[in-house]
């Protein structure tokens, strides 16, 4: 009796959770209206731009040029593609032959679409300083999310949050949108897996999934929209839902980083080619640009630094989330059998330090961390002897939901120099942007680390002032409080680094 009174009492908020639909934005009236619009630096000389649309467009289409009012160039693509449980199309097209570091202005071509605005990339070897964002493990703000207020407790409570720029972190970016160039998110965005988390979206998986990934990008687009965002995939864009070894119970286009790949996966660029004189150079370029697998793994280069995006989820041996990986995600593989590691030795190997004399690596599990988080070993194995070999100056990772920074390390060992010209990267975790899981505790520091803070949202910025000297801030996104300062100094006096 004592089990049916249960259950009578708890109809009426069962039912309440069953007719509770998705969180979904509404649908504008004219169909073809960009949404979640998005940049990304896609060669030496031109910008992708991705958007997504309620219909299928024949021809998605741009129009762009130096002035806002004289947009006379035209650049269009027939790549508008969906999957099975999205409501909306992803949409790329190419800007090409733009001048370096010059202001345009586009307009995503629809009867509803307004004009905005990005600066082009700088060529490799421009020495002009700049600066960075490393914005990791962002997610959805509002009913399916958290709260601005960091009561977590509360986080239920928000209704529906139009996509206005009440996320701290992306709010943060907004006010600073002159301070940085710029946006590395190497991982874990809409976290639209963990719609497990809310009891309204118990019985209605499928679309509260595709609800959080329309919501955020509609949060994320003012920034996107207007500065060159590039992602890698992280743990949360795997599957419909993280639960182990379950992925089989994830409806067709909610497996395998699907939505990831739709939405990044033609915008992202290759490896660029290289403007070094040297001729192995160049060789080592082009086969990475071969090797190289958007948006999975990929490098660019933008004034003088090189960047290189690593997939720490599938494609090396043990990797955690691939068939068979001790994640259970059964995700991947998306390359030949060593592609990945092929293309990153490659990649590392063809950088000119005289052209681009900064090197920085992005990809999401960290394996230096505090014991408050989860240290990827697996990743250590394949990466790290590579990262020391070929002199990268800076790891950025997240995964872990706080920010950490380190001295520089290799194999567990603070390198002898710390901050004045290392032999070995110094790493960064820049996990705590923001995301319906909260904050990870610190936990208990190394020796060789330097920085580790949980108390709010935060984040990197990573500022290139010369060809010797790098400076990484953390940011309190609430505040705009510069959390911790460091430089970090190299005499970059090798043209190519073998170590």
């Amino acid at each position: 009796m004592d089990s049916i009174a249960t259950f009578v009492a708890a109809l009426p908020f069962l039912v309440a959770s069953v007719t509770a639909a998705a969180s979904y934005p509404p649908k504008p009236s004219d169909l073809s209206t960009p949404v979640q619009q998005r940049l990304a630096i896609n060669s030496p000389n031109s910008v992708s731009i991705g958007w997504n649309t309620y219909q299928k467009l024949a021809q998605p289409c741009v129009e762009y040029g130096t002035s806002s009012d004289a947009l006379s160039t035209l650049a269009c693509s027939t790549s508008s593609v969906t999957y099975a449980t999205s409501r909306t199309y992803s949409n790329a097209v190419t800007l090409t032959g733009l001048t370096p570091a010059t202001t345009y202005y586009y307009k995503i071509v629809s009867t509803n679409s307004s004009v905005e605005h990005f600066f082009s990339p700088r060529v490799p070897g421009d020495k002009t300083p700049f600066a960075l964002n490393a914005v990791i493990d962002l997610g959805v703000y509002g009913e399916d999310g958290y709260t601005i207020d960091m009561d977590l407790t509360k986080r239920d409570t928000i209704p529906y949050i139009p996509p206005a720029l009440n996320h701290t972190t992306i709010g943060r970016l907004a006010n600073t949108v002159d301070d940085y160039e710029f946006v590395i998110h190497p991982g874990d965005l809409a976290y639209a897996d963990d719609w497990v988390l809310k009891v309204k979206n118990l019985f209605d998986g499928t679309n509260a999934f595709e609800a959080i990934l329309e919501n955020f990008y509609d949060q994320l687009a003012p920034i996107a929209g207007r500065k060159p965002y590039m992602t890698s995939p992280g743990n949360h864009e795997a599957n419909c839902q993280e639960i182990p070894n379950l992925t089989g119970l994830c409806p067709n286009g909610q497996k395998n980083f699907t939505d990831f790949m739709n939405r990044f996966g033609r915008s992202m660029p290759t490896a660029f080619p290289s403007t070094s004189a040297d001729e192995t150079a160049k060789v080592n370029a082009n086969k990475a640009k071969m090797l190289a697998n958007p948006p999975f793994w990929y490098s660019f280069e933008y004034g003088m630094v090189h960047v290189t995006m690593i997939d720490t989820e599938t494609d090396f041996p043990d990797a955690p989330d691939q068939p068979g990986g001790e994640k259970g995600l059964n995700a991947g593989p998306f390359g030949a059998i060593g592609q990945q590691l092929a293309f990153l030795e490659a990649d590392l190997a063809s950088v000119d330090r005289t052209v681009t004399p900064w090197v920085v690596v992005g990809g999401h599990r960290p394996w230096y961390t505090t014991s408050g988080g989860e240290d990827c070993s697996e990743c250590q194995d394949a990466f790290e002897s590579l990262f020391y070999k070929y002199g990268v100056d800076l790891g950025v990772f997240g995964h872990v939901h706080n920010s950490q920074r380190f001295m520089p390390v290799m194999n567990n060992t603070a390198d002898p120099n710390g901050l004045n010209d290392p032999k070995a990267p110094m790493y960064i975790v820049a996990g705590g942007a923001g995301n319906i899981e909260g904050l990870s505790s610190v936990g208990t520091k190394q020796n060789y680390n330097a920085f580790a803070y949980s108390d709010d949202f935060s984040y990197a910025k990573v500022s290139f002032l010369d060809a010797n000297n790098l400076q990484v801030d953390f940011i309190r996104s609430a505040t705009g409080q510069v959390l911790d300062s460091s430089k970090l100094y190299k005499s970059h006096k090798k043209q190519f680094v073998v170590q």
